[in-house]
């Protein structure tokens, strides 16, 4: 994945306020029972501190772009001193890789299938969740977060109770989801406001309003070099028709979104790829294409090639996330100071439907080790993030980041978060935290900031202060946008992972769903052959997976 210094920025930035402190659970002092494990050892806190000090076991796989200063490592750092110091809790690496090439998922596999002894809390996410849960080495932590998990923990897991989803079987709740930031992956129009401005173009709320500027941008020379050498649209289609940077609002405006699953009226799920509208999103596709308002070279392009070529001056529309002028279009006021960009909520279809891509709000999950004699440990932990860092109070100990002189500190006499202005060096002290790799996030902060400071034009929290000074304007105005068409958002229902007939015929018709879209929108199949295509996939597999994914929602949908 290519991370520019916004794109960083945003994960990282983000969880920089997330946390350096820790909390508590019973908070009353005095014992902390439970009944978690076998063997279990009264813990005393004194004051919201564990007195004699609990350990708390993991393993690391240490993000590439995590950094240490003054001879520290991921073991020995600044926030795990002061987890023992304020919380009088050791957290302990059995090992540490960095996590380059699945490092981590790999070592992790081998210490599994050999039986080794496994941490306390272990991070996990795809495939590699999935072995954890059927090791049967970890235990129930969905009802061990129902008991010992703080109010604000919960509230913000209660965003989307969906999360839970991928790590149920059997009605147990294996892992604690990692929450990361909602709305980040929505997509929003992109435009070049100065050819806007230029050929007298207004915004284009509807498909048919795009169209108009689509052609513009297309067939008006808006860079103004007497050539026919810009197109309306850049978009790359090599990994997917509709993912955050494709066109799945033009999809979506016809009532479908193609390669995710969505949730029908009777509350099954099936496949958006062969559900109707998609035909008409295919037609109309085709329809720009001949016109030349899209690249020809758009199904071997990715977002990377496509946004290059919007920074290059050769387009005038781009969809994709409100950071995407930073990435991957970062280059354009480099290339022509003079260019100037401008974002839009996405056009909407016939009678103003609209449906758009979305990413669930979680990465991986927390998994604790049925031999963890006091889980409730790790949820003091966890429970002070979440109430004290998360959303950090004005005056508190973190109101400014997570630890002074490494994320944040004090520069002729004003509170800095640059990195290449702290004395020595800044670095990323949510990379150190027990809580995933981001530190605590709920779900739905960063877009209500942003759009807060849109509003108000000043910071009214240290949350929005931060990203006051990260995100330029552009990005504030933008998370309107993605905010105002909230309601348009869908996400991928299933997130099972891959059942047996995926398995064995997923990657077919993966291949024959692209290499069919393609051949409609940019060769010479009639837009009948998607007809075809539905009949082929429903019977080499498609009607199989479809059970399967079904059953599995069946099983881990509340009943």
């Amino acid at each position: 994945m290519h991370l520019t210094k916004r794109r960083m920025a945003l994960t990282v930035l983000t969880i920089a306020l997330a946390g350096s402190s820790i909390g508590c659970t019973s908070s009353t002092g005095g014992t902390t029972t439970g009944t978690a494990a076998p063997d279990k050892v009264p813990l005393q806190q004194v004051n919201g501190k564990f007195d004699p000090p609990v350990t708390i076991t993991t393993v690391r796989g240490v993000p590439g772009p995590a950094t240490f200063k003054n001879g520290e490592t991921i073991d020995h750092n600044v926030h795990t001193r002061w987890a023992k110091e304020k919380l009088g809790i050791e957290i302990k690496s059995l090992w540490s890789v960095v996590n380059t090439n699945n490092a981590y998922d790999t070592k992790l596999k081998l210490a599994l299938s050999a039986n080794e002894p496994m941490p306390d809390i272990v991070h996990a996410s795809g495939e590699m969740a999935r072995l954890l849960i059927e090791s049967g080495r970890f235990q129930d932590a969905g009802a061990l977060f129902d008991k010992y998990a703080v109010e604000t923990w919960k509230k913000a897991m209660a965003e989307n109770p969906s999360a839970w989803y991928e790590f149920t079987k059997d009605g147990k709740r294996y892992g604690i989801p990692g929450l990361d930031y909602d709305f980040n992956n929505d997509p929003v129009l992109w435009v070049r406001d100065d050819w806007m401005k230029k050929l007298n173009l207004t915004e284009p709320k509807t498909i048919d309003d795009y169209e108009k500027v689509l052609d513009a941008f297309t067939n008006q020379d808006p860079d103004g070099d007497g050539q026919k050498n810009t197109v309306g649209l850049s978009v790359g289609f090599k990994k997917a028709y509709a993912n955050q940077f494709g066109v799945s609002w033009l999809f979506g405006a016809y009532g479908a979104i193609p390669g995710i699953w969505m949730k029908q009226a009777d509350g099954t799920l099936a496949y958006g790829s062969v559900q109707p509208g998609v035909k008409e999103g295919l037609a109309k596709l085709k329809s720009w294409v001949a016109k030349g308002y899209i690249p020809k070279e758009a199904p071997v392009w990715d977002e990377a090639k496509a946004g290059s070529f919007v920074s290059a001056g050769r387009a005038g529309t781009f969809t994709g996330p409100y950071w995407s002028e930073a990435w991957p279009m970062g280059d354009l006021t480099k290339n022509n100071p003079q260019a100037k960009l401008n974002t839009f909520q996405l056009p909407a279809g016939p009678n103003g439907k609209g449906l758009h891509f979305a990413t669930q709000p979680y990465v991986g999950a927390i998994f604790i080790n049925k031999e963890m004699k006091n889980p409730e440990a790790f949820f003091t932990y966890g429970n002070f993030l979440f109430d004290n860092i998360a959303d950090p109070k004005a005056g508190s100990e973190f109101e400014n980041g997570w630890a002074k002189g490494y994320d944040w500190d004090m520069v002729d006499g004003k509170v800095t978060t640059d990195l290449q202005k702290i004395p020595g060096g800044g670095v990323r002290v949510f990379f150190y935290s027990l809580l995933m790799t981001q530190g605590p996030r709920i779900p739905s902060q960063n877009i209500t900031a942003l759009v807060n400071l849109a509003k108000n034009g000043q910071p009214q929290t240290p949350y929005e202060r931060y990203w006051s000074q990260l995100a330029p304007a552009i990005e504030i105005q933008s998370s309107s946008n993605v905010w105002n068409q909230r309601a348009n958002r869908l996400m991928n229902a299933y997130t099972g992972g891959a059942t047996a007939t995926m398995t064995d015929k997923g990657d077919y018709l993966t291949k024959l769903e692209m290499e069919t879209f393609s051949k409609i929108v940019f060769g010479d199949e009639p837009i009948e052959a998607y007809d075809k295509f539905i009949q082929t996939w429903k019977s080499q597999g498609g009607d199989a997976i479809t059970k399967e994914v079904n059953e599995w929602y069946k099983s881990v949908s509340p009943k």
